[in-house]
């Protein structure tokens, strides 16, 4: 398959500052893939080189074969992007401000403004400043710019940023049905490991500025622990109950009993029946998966066993 997105050995110094070491990491067409790190990783430092907006100290960056540098303007007909925090002009509202993006692109349509408003769900909004836009809302006008002229190529920099749940999930809806159905091909980083697990093909993790790791969907699935978070008011009884289904568990911080076993973890409507019925009805009853934090922390071994 094409590849659309290839660095090699991209490294960025600040200084003394290794912001980016040596990163090289392929994209296929069609694919979702998930840049995952913390904050400070060098995730967005990584995306504005492969934007062209900075250049690298060393290596290099293509988009769809062709070299990313200062003076290829060619190469962002094809491409959508957010990096950080949406750009907007305040004083104009949400239809001026996507009628400017389509002038500067040139798009002959107009009704594309109105298509894509209507897609994130923007037209109600659309005699609003930018500046009047809640923090959703504003994300939301950053991906319409980005999906304005049907890019056949996305890189978002933690898109999701201030949407509510239901925002959460229709961004995620969206993208899973472009890049399948529409061959977009998505490089969307993110600091939350759930939410990437759930779209991404493919997913590579930066961490201190090194690409540490990279698989695929259900390779991240296996590695990525989830445990089963009960509490009851009643501690000593529910210890007899773990001990009596053979149930290994460790109690958390928060003085919460952490249940490893798979059986739980997957049926944990059973488990909340054999309590009720033993007469330790659950104060609590999660299955918790595994965050981005917690899994660099055990991947690079900096604090032992991590629940």
């Amino acid at each position: 398959m094409k590849e659309i997105i290839t660095t090699d050995n991209l490294t960025k110094h600040f200084g003394s500052v290794h912001a980016v070491e040596g990163v090289s990491l392929s994209v296929r067409k069609g694919e979702i893939y998930g840049f995952l790190g913390l904050n400070g990783a060098g995730k967005t430092t990584t995306i504005r080189m492969l934007l062209g907006m900075i250049s690298p100290s060393a290596g290099k960056a293509y988009i769809d074969g062709k070299l990313v540098s200062a003076g290829n303007y060619r190469l962002w007909s094809e491409v959508g992007y957010i990096v950080e925090t949406p750009y907007s002009y305040p004083d104009l509202n949400v239809r001026e401000n996507l009628e400017l993006i389509r002038v500067l692109r040139k798009l002959p349509d107009r009704s594309c403004v109105d298509k894509v408003m209507k897609t994130l769900h923007l037209t109600e909004y659309a005699d609003r400043k930018a500046r009047h836009l809640s923090l959703g809302n504003v994300q939301r006008l950053g991906l319409a710019k980005a999906l304005l002229h049907n890019p056949n190529i996305l890189i978002l920099d933690e898109p999701t940023n201030g949407l509510d749940p239901v925002g959460i999930v229709e961004t995620r809806e969206m993208l899973l049905d472009i890049s399948a159905n529409h061959g977009v091909t998505v490089f969307i980083s993110s600091h939350i490991l759930g939410e990437i697990s759930r779209i991404a093909s493919r997913i590579g993790i930066i961490h201190e500025g090194k690409l540490v790791q990279e698989m695929n969907h259900e390779h991240l699935e296996k590695l990525s622990r989830k445990r089963l978070l009960v509490n009851t008011l009643d501690h000593h009884a529910l210890k007899q109950y773990l001990q009596k289904q053979a149930f290994s568990y460790k109690i958390t911080m928060e003085g919460q009993f952490a249940i490893a076993d798979k059986t739980a973890v997957a049926h944990p409507e059973i488990v909340a029946q054999q309590l009720v019925e033993a007469g330790i009805p659950p104060t609590l009853l999660k299955v918790d998966e595994e965050d981005l934090e917690s899994y660099f922390l055990r991947i690079i071994d900096t604090n032992g066993d991590v629940l």
